[in-house]
C-alpha cells in the first residue's frame, strides 16, 4: 500500500492540490496530513475519489470546529485532533504534528510504532530510531526553499519513503 504524507499546507490551496496529484500519480491510497492547515477552506483541495485523508491539528490550526466540518464533509476524511493511531496494511504509524521535539523522539523510541510521521519544522526528512523510521514530508509555506516542499510516500510492500518536490505556490 501507498500512504501519502503532508504536512505544514498554510492556507497553500494550489500545493494542497499539487500534492493530492503527486499521490495519485504514486497510486497513494490513504494520505496522512500532520496539521497546519490552518483554515477549513483549504479542506476541499485534499478531497479525492476512494482516498481516505488521516490528519492531526498542528499548532496553527485555530479555527476547531470549522476545521471538524470541514472533514465531516470529506468523502474518508478524519481529523484525529492532535494525536493519531493508524494500523495501515499491517503497519502503524504515530501521527503528530511535531513542534515538541522530544515527544516525536519518545514515540520513535517506544518501540510501539513502525513511523513517526510529522511536519512543523519545514523540511523533509528520513531517518531511523531503533526499528521506527521517522518521516517529516516537508512543507508549503511561502518561505520554504523548493528543496523542502516536498511530499512523503510510504509504501508498506518494502517499506521505502519516497520524497517528491510539489511545485506550486499562493
Amino acid at each position: 500500500m501507498n500512504v501519502g504524507i503532508v504536512a505544514d499546507t498554510h492556507d497553500n490551496v494550489p500545493a494542497a492540490e499539487a500534492a493530492m496529484d503527486r499521490f495519485e500519480e504514486a497510486g497513494a491510497e490513504c494520505v496522512i496530513h500532520c496539521g497546519d492547515f490552518v483554515a477549513p477552506p483549504l479542506i476541499p483541495a485534499l478531497d479525492r475519489d476512494g482516498v481516505a485523508v488521516h490528519a492531526v491539528r498542528g499548532n496553527n490550526d485555530g479555527e476547531r470546529e470549522g476545521l471538524r466540518d470541514a472533514f465531516e464533509d470529506l468523502e474518508g476524511g478524519t481529523l484525529h485532533g492532535r494525536f493519531a493511531e493508524l494500523r495501515l496494511d499491517d503497519r502503524t504509524f504515530a501521527v503528530v504534528h511535531g513542534e515538541d521535539r522530544p515527544v516525536v523522539e519518545a514515540l520513535a523510541s517506544s518501540g510501539a510504532y513502525d513511523y513517526v510521521v510529522h511536519g512543523h519544522w519545514h523540511v523533509h526528512e528520513k531517518r531511523s530510531v531503533g526499528d521506527a523510521v521517522v518521516v517529516n514530508p516537508g512543507a508549503h509555506f511561502p518561505t520554504v526553499p523548493a528543496e523542502h516542499r516536498t511530499v512523503a510516500v510510504v509504501n508498506t510492500d518494502d517499506d521505502t519513503v519516497a520524497f517528491h518536490g510539489v511545485d506550486a505556490s499562493v
